[in-house]
């Protein structure tokens, strides 16, 4: 091997590494890719609300009723509710993509969206 070749595979490791940690930064700081709470009301969308701030929003229907999401420390929950069976209140905070909080006799559910994958299945509560 000559003294110029080792010169040009130096070269060529060196470009692959910048480009590669330039990617990677771009990628790091360039996504809109936050974990958020999608609620919707009867199938149609009532608002997204980021996980990683600490949010309390009442939500309120034409009938009086109402859900208050309370989004704390990561982890939302419905921690007040109006409607008679409380399923929603005593569902387990949620914070992993695709886990969802559902309150029938409102029409709401609450999702997360881009949220951390669960290692898990399943679980019981």
């Amino acid at each position: 091997m000559k003294k110029n070749d080792l010169k040009l595979i130096v070269t060529v490791l060196v470009v692959a590494v910048v480009f590669w940690l330039g990617m990677s930064l771009y990628q790091k700081y360039n996504t809109t890719n936050q974990a958020y709470v999608l609620v919707t009301i009867d199938g149609v969308e009532y608002g997204k609300y980021p996980l990683n701030k600490d949010i309390t929003e009442r939500i309120e229907f034409e009938d009086g009723s109402y859900n208050v999401l309370e989004i704390k420390d990561g982890e939302a929950q419905i921690s007040e509710a109006s409607c008679p069976d409380q399923i929603c209140v005593n569902h387990m905070h949620i914070h992993y993509s695709k886990e969802m909080i559902v309150c029938l006799p409102n029409g709401l559910i609450a999702e997360i969206v881009n949220g951390e994958e669960r290692d898990i299945d399943g679980s019981t509560h």
